[in-house]
């Protein structure tokens, strides 16, 4: 859940100072490993769960997790996250045998329907999904910033890092999302299930590069984020989204390399742990300096286990997609860990918990078959699959051991599921427990269906029939309907306008209700042109903007009428341009406006249609046919 004791380095001398401690933290940590004080005779597995909150009758994003907590301090494994929308639980660690898996499933389960009857009483339901589909971007403003020291202090310090003057998210999938953003709060879109796997630290460099061969495929079989602020992008829009979320570089006219703060790795681990805790030292400036106490090194010295915090607080801030992660076991005893961070949250507690097997059977059945991966797979390869997974998902194909194509149903069924198989049979996993969790996502291969292809099919369909807001908003009630009743997400029927029972759009902004691709003229266009091109593409309003896209004026269907019709009694011979005949200072709305003062606007004005501009800039249009289209849907759920 991250170190909540930070603060912002605010002088030279705190800096000073935890650097000093972070130094001494490696130092300390290198004493550890040499001296074989790490806890090495036991596995062990655990699971942090991410969800988003949402309004039980709009199911958009329901800021109210303070509120939340405040009705659940009964509760101490649950916790807050960056947004005010989203919460976490930490699930029990488990020694990696026996029931281990299904008492991960039964107690998430368990814990996941504590929080939804206490969400009840705030008529509010959580979802899990990689990225929530009614999110818009204006959720993701500085006010839904949950409220704590280390998310301010998070937050300023990654915008203090900024080169350019915003951050950017650039994605094309079947759609395309271009858009700025004024904070790094995009990074609350993001939900995911955080697998944790103890490595003895011997085995730690095999184990860390098997994981990161694994990334690839864990990816594709369990992809369930492709819908952004009503966009179709990739399949596990997640691991872009992320990186571009808090990528404080912009583009420059040389080639120098920076890395993001959100990365996959730059090459295989070779002798420690410890390359990557230096690595991201020296190429990541420090964000947050924690509260540091503790000496670690004097501690060593007496012969007490240091908690590392400073080295724990820098590594928060450093988002490997496999992290390594140091600890303190109960028993007194240091141990380290691998992070999975590629599992999306979702479809089900029980798809979840299946991915969840898959991965940590595939580790040690790679890790029992092949040793040291190295040897048999390039690490241009691994880190092509890894983007590749998260692009196209379960339709990938990769190149793997012995240069083979593959792809990744053939590579799940013919190669990875006898080696997850074995794994867990080492690891003397229970049988019902390889057998159910496994089946799922052999069944999941089979059927070619995962979370984010159900997702781009049932909203795809869905879009044929209603507005984008209407079928993200059933889309999204579709998913919490499935995930109730625990059916793996293979066996979902594809959603229903009916499984939404009702439809709140009053409270929508024009900035979700508006047209955004649009076609427009510019004051200089001919006239006929400017008919024609209107003609094509049947419509009835037509925005004029300059170069910069700026709103200069609006062309109507009733203003070429009256034209063409006064055209042959008129003897002019001078060309017609669009500036003649435009209306020059149109009534506009903003995009945070809601329907109903739209709706107002134009029935006081008499109007059609009005322009949607940002700071004079023309964003979008809305028009009588767009409330036609959404007062047509409620009169039919009337019937």
């Amino acid at each position: 859940m991250g170190e909540q004791r930070v603060s912002l380095v605010k002088d030279d001398a705190q800096m000073q100072k935890f650097m000093r401690s972070l130094l001494n933290d490696v130092k300390a940590l290198e004493y550890m490993l040499e001296n074989d004080w790490f806890e090495s005779d036991v596995t062990r597995i655990g699971a942090e769960q991410e969800m988003a909150l949402v309004d039980a009758k709009s199911f958009k994003p329901a800021p109210i997790a303070m509120e939340a907590l405040e009705i659940m301090k009964e509760y101490p494994w649950v916790e807050t996250e960056l947004a005010k929308f989203n919460l976490e639980t930490n699930l029990t660690p488990h020694v990696f045998k026996g029931d281990c898996l299904s008492k991960l499933e039964n107690e998430n389960t368990g814990k996941l329907n504590k929080i939804r009857k206490k969400l009840a009483k705030l008529d509010t339901k959580l979802i899990l999904t990689g990225i929530l589909p009614t999110l818009r971007k204006f959720d993701m403003g500085m006010h839904n910033l949950t409220p704590k020291k280390r998310y301010f202090a998070l937050m300023e310090a990654i915008n203090k890092q900024l080169f350019g003057s915003s951050f950017e998210l650039r994605l094309v999938g079947i759609d395309e999302l271009l858009i700025k953003h004024n904070s790094p709060l995009l990074e609350a879109c993001n939900t995911s299930f955080q697998v944790h796997l103890q490595v003895a630290p011997s085995e730690f460099v095999e184990m860390y590069n098997i994981a990161q061969v694994l990334a690839a495929p864990c990816i594709a079989i369990s992809a369930n984020s492709p819908i952004v602020f009503g966009k179709r992008l990739w399949h596990e829009s997640r691991i872009a989204l992320f990186q571009q979320s808090i990528d404080t570089r912009t583009t420059h006219e040389h080639m120098r390399e920076r890395s993001p703060r959100v990365n996959f790795g730059n090459g295989w681990l070779e002798k420690s742990i410890l390359e990557i805790y230096k690595e991201d030292i020296s190429r990541f400036r420090v964000l947050l300096a924690g509260d540091v106490e503790e000496d670690s090194l004097e501690l060593i010295q007496n012969g007490k286990v240091p908690k590392l915090r400073s080295l724990q607080v820098h590594n928060s801030t450093i988002y490997r997609w496999n992290r390594p992660c140091y600890g303190v076991s109960d028993n007194g005893k240091p141990h380290i860990r691998i992070e999975n961070r590629v599992l999306p949250a979702g479809p089900t507690s029980l798809d979840e918990v299946a991915n969840a097997a898959f991965w940590l059977g595939a580790m040690v059945g790679m890790k029992n078959k092949y040793g040291d991966i190295r040897k048999n797979l390039q690490w241009e390869d691994v880190k092509d699959n890894f983007l590749k997974s998260a692009q196209f998902g379960i339709d990938s194909n990769f190149n793997w051991i012995n240069d083979k194509k593959i792809s990744v149903c053939d590579l799940v069924l013919k190669e990875l599921l006898p080696l997850a198989r074995k794994g867990l049979e080492i690891q003397k996993v229970k049988k019902e427990d390889i057998d159910k969790y496994l089946g799922i996502i052999e069944e999941r291969a089979k059927m070619h269906m995962n979370g984010a292809r159900w997702q781009l099919r049932a909203f795809t369909e869905l879009k044929k029939q209603v507005t984008a807001d209407e079928a993200m908003t059933v889309l999204t009630a579709s998913i919490i309907k499935n995930q109730e009743g625990e059916k793996p997400v293979h066996t979902w029927p594809m959603p229903e306008l009916s499984d939404l029972a009702e439809y709140h759009p009053a409270k929508l902004t024009v900035e979700e209700f508006m047209t955004t691709d649009l076609f427009t003229a510019q004051k200089d266009d001919l006239i006929e042109f400017v008919a024609e091109m209107m003609d094509w593409r049947k419509i009835r309003y037509m925005p004029v903007e300059d170069s910069k896209g700026n709103l200069v004026g609006l062309l109507t269907s009733r203003l070429l009428l009256r034209y063409f019709t006064k055209k042959g009694s008129l003897n002019n011979e001078k060309e017609i341009l669009v500036k003649d005949l435009m209306i020059e200072n149109p009534i506009t709305i903003s995009p945070g406006s809601t329907i109903i003062d739209a709706l107002s606007l134009m029935r006081e004005n008499k109007i059609g249609c009005m322009p949607v501009v940002s700071n004079n800039e023309l964003i979008g249009i809305i028009t009588e046919m767009d409330f036609l289209r959404i007062s047509g849907r409620l009169i039919e759920r009337l019937k």
